[in-house]
């Protein structure tokens, strides 16, 4: 079989499988962080993201919007867990032919985002490679009672986003800013049930959200709040690497966030049973049932088909 047709969930479920872990994990592979035991009140955060020349960003892109993309989505990961980002390594592959001001460019981006957040850069390693490579390990913390995972959305459960969808390749995948300060907004103030960051695509990290919840869900097509540079909604749907967050929130509390909130949360849908499956209302009331395969959306209704999480380039 080969890597396509298993596709990226499929290898990484069949490498999750060989992986034994000790008692100091709590949370390891399936989640945006490794989750490891730190002292009486805190967990530290773990999580690593690689960005490679013609999957994540153009060879013609700004080198600072590249460097600052590689430390973000590291950090977004942090947030989607209700933590702060403390320490990163950077591991740089490196074309021989770059210039030493291209590399610079890249440095700037890189450390002028670390410092915004007070992220110590703590090492790394630099290697020669044919084409640009940035790899990012970086811990967090997060106090225990505010952590969030994937697996607590409960049916009942409002599901909510924030910002928009859609045309993130217009540049927001460069230049987006992390969500870090709405993730700390909602664990410091409100009960949050379970948070993803949406780096594969709407519909198909709400399916990662399901999967490890046991859980269904219904989305309304009217809720989905779409970018000015969206198509339409289908690419709202599936459109890769906008990198904001999905959260679940009892009824309560989200009617709480919505009247306290000064950050435009919108609801999108709500958390069903298992057996509910994953279904879009659209304008006229007609539902549309999805299933989730190796990476794929598609709708059972009508037999389509089409990428979720794709990648850019």
């Amino acid at each position: 079989m080969r890597l396509s047709e298993i596709g990226e969930f499929g290898l990484i479920k069949s490498f999750r499988k060989q992986i034994k872990t000790d008692r100091s994990v709590f949370m390891g592979s399936g989640d945006d962080c490794a989750v490891l035991k730190l002292n009486s009140s805190s967990y530290q955060l773990f999580t690593c993201d690689m960005i490679i020349e013609g999957v994540d960003f153009r060879k013609t892109d700004d080198l600072k919007f590249v460097g600052r993309k590689a430390l973000a989505v590291s950090i977004s990961d942090i947030a989607a867990c209700g933590g702060l980002p403390r320490y990163a390594v950077i591991s740089l592959g490196l074309p021989k032919n770059m210039q030493v001001e291209q590399a610079g460019l890249l440095a700037k981006g890189i450390f002028d985002l670390a410092r915004k957040y007070k992220i110590n850069i703590v090492g790394g390693d630099i290697s020669a490679c044919a084409k640009l490579i940035i790899d990012v390990s970086m811990l967090g913390e997060v106090k225990k009672h505010k952590l969030c995972l994937r697996r607590g959305a409960r049916p009942g459960d409002i599901i909510m986003v924030t910002g928009s969808f859609g045309g993130s390749i217009k540049g927001k995948h460069l230049k987006f800013t992390p969500r870090l300060e709405e993730a700390n907004f909602l664990v410091n103030h409100f009960k949050i049930n379970s948070m993803i960051d949406v780096s594969d695509g709407l519909l198909q990290d709400l399916g990662h959200i399901l999967e490890q919840s046991s859980a269904g869900a219904v989305l309304y097509e009217s809720l989905i709040p779409l970018s000015k540079d969206a198509k339409n909604t289908e690419e709202a749907l599936c459109s890769g690497e906008e990198f904001e967050l999905l959260f679940t929130a009892s009824r309560e509390q989200a009617n709480k966030i919505i009247k306290s909130s000064k950050y435009g949360f919108s609801v999108i849908g709500e958390i069903m049973p298992v057996s509910f499956g994953l279904r879009l209302i659209d304008h006229k009331s007609r539902y549309s049932k999805f299933s989730l395969r190796n990476g794929y959306c598609a709708e059972a209704r009508t037999g389509r088909s089409f990428k979720a999480g794709y990648r850019h380039f």
